[in-house]
C-alpha cells in the first residue's frame, strides 16, 4: 500500500515538471523546443514565429525577444530600420499640396457619439494624381467585392480573384514591397518573392468565419470594415473612408488623436459612423500609398503576431498592433490576419 501511494505521489509531480501534461494548452511552459503536434492550440519551437502560431508566453519562456544569437531573429532594432526604409522608398504616398484635412472637434471623451464636426474630414484629394497610380486603382477595385456585414457569407467571383492578384502583383511592382521581401528574404521567413506573394495572399484575402459561412477576411476587415452586434469593426485605411465620405456613407464626428508627423503619412484617430453604424475609435494613416499600409501591417504581422510592432517611420515612433485568427488556419497551421491597426506608444 505505501508503494502505491509513493507511486501516485510520484507520478504528478514528474509530469508537473516536464510540462506535458499539466501546462497550459496555449502556454510554452516546459514547451520549448518540443516537436511540432498539429493537435496543439499553439507551438514553441524554432519554426513557430514563421508559422505565427507560437503561445503568446514563446518569447518570455523560450528566448528573450530581440536578444537571441539566431540571425533570423528579426530584432526590434530590425524592425525600426527596415520600415524607415520602407517609408523612404514610398515614393506613391501623398504629398502635402494633394491632401486637404477639415479636423475640426478634438474630442476629449471617446464615448460621446454626437457629431461634433459639421463638415467633412477631407476637404480636399488629389484623386487625378494619386488614383490613376497602379497601386491605388487597383486598391479601389477591391473595395465593393465584399458584404460588410459580419454573418453574410462571401462568394467571390473570379473577377474579384483576379482583382486580388493585379493588386498583389502591382505593389509587388514597388520599392516598398521590393524592400520588405529582401528583408524578410534575409531572415529567412522566404525562399523566394513566389512563396511570399503567395503567403500575403493566404493571411489577407483568405476567407475565415467571425459568425458563419466564410464571411470574413483580414483584407476586408482592416481595409474596408465590417459592421459587427450593430457597430463599426475594423475600417482603418484613408482611401476608403475618403470615398465613402464622398458618397454620404461616412459621417465625420471628431478625432482624439494627430499624429507628430508634419507631412504624410500621418496618423490620425478619429470617430465616424459608417451608414449609420458607430466607429468609436479608428486609426488611419493619412496619405499613405496602399503598398506602404499593406507592407507596415504584413511586416508586423509575420514579425510579431499578436503583440505591438515598434516601428519607426520619418524619426518618429509608430506602434502597429495585430492579432491572429485562432479558429481555422491555412497551409502548415499558418494564421490568418485577425486584424491591424495603428496604436500609441
Amino acid at each position: 500500500m505505501k508503494t502505491w501511494i509513493l507511486l501516485l505521489l510520484i507520478g504528478p509531480v514528474c509530469c508537473l515538471a516536464s510540462g506535458s501534461v499539466y501546462s497550459p494548452p496555449d502556454s510554452c511552459q516546459g514547451r520549448c523546443n518540443e516537436k511540432y503536434n498539429p493537435r496543439d492550440m499553439c507551438h514553441c519551437n524554432s519554426k513557430c514565429e514563421k508559422h505565427r502560431n507560437c503561445c503568446e508566453d514563446y518569447h518570455i519562456r523560450c528566448r528573450k525577444e530581440g536578444f537571441s544569437s539566431s540571425e533570423d531573429a528579426i530584432t526590434n532594432e530590425d524592425l525600426q530600420k527596415v520600415s524607415e526604409q520602407l517609408h523612404k522608398s514610398d515614393s506613391n504616398r501623398a504629398a502635402e499640396s494633394d491632401i486637404t484635412l477639415n479636423k475640426q472637434h478634438l474630442a476629449s471623451n471617446n464615448n460621446n457619439q454626437d457629431d461634433e464636426s459639421s463638415e467633412p474630414l477631407f476637404t480636399y484629394v488629389n484623386q487625378e494624381k494619386l488614383f490613376s497610380k497602379p497601386t491605388y486603382a487597383s486598391f479601389i477595385k477591391l473595395l465593393d467585392n465584399y458584404h460588410k456585414k459580419v454573418g453574410q457569407g462571401e462568394k467571390l467571383t473570379a473577377e474579384q480573384l483576379k482583382e486580388q492578384d493585379t493588386f498583389l502583383e502591382e505593389i509587388m511592382k514597388t520599392e516598398v514591397m521590393k524592400g520588405l521581401y529582401q528583408f524578410l528574404h534575409k531572415k529567412n521567413h522566404y525562399g523566394t518573392e513566389a512563396e511570399f506573394v503567395a503567403d500575403l495572399k493566404e493571411m489577407w484575402f483568405g476567407l475565415y468565419s467571425r459568425s458563419n459561412d466564410e464571411d470574413s477576411s483580414g483584407f476586408e476587415h482592416v481595409f474596408i470594415g465590417e459592421i459587427k452586434k450593430g457597430k463599426v469593426a475594423g475600417f482603418h485605411n484613408w482611401i476608403h473612408f475618403y470615398l465613402m465620405e464622398k458618397q454620404g456613407l461616412v459621417n465625420y464626428f471628431s478625432y482624439s488623436y494627430d499624429g507628430p508627423w508634419t507631412s504624410y503619412p500621418d496618423v490620425l484617430s478619429l470617430q465616424f459612423s459608417w451608414d449609420g453604424f458607430y466607429k468609436k475609435v479608428g486609426t488611419a494613416i493619412i496619405g499613405s500609398s496602399p503598398e506602404f499600409e499593406f507592407g507596415l501591417y504584413s511586416l508586423c504581422f509575420i514579425a510579431r503576431p499578436g503583440k505591438v510592432c515598434r516601428l519607426k517611420i520619418g524619426g518618429h515612433d509608430l506602434g502597429i498592433q495585430t492579432y491572429t485568427w485562432d479558429k481555422s488556419t491555412y497551409g502548415q497551421g499558418k494564421r490568418y490576419i485577425a486584424t491591424a491597426y495603428v496604436v500609441s506608444l
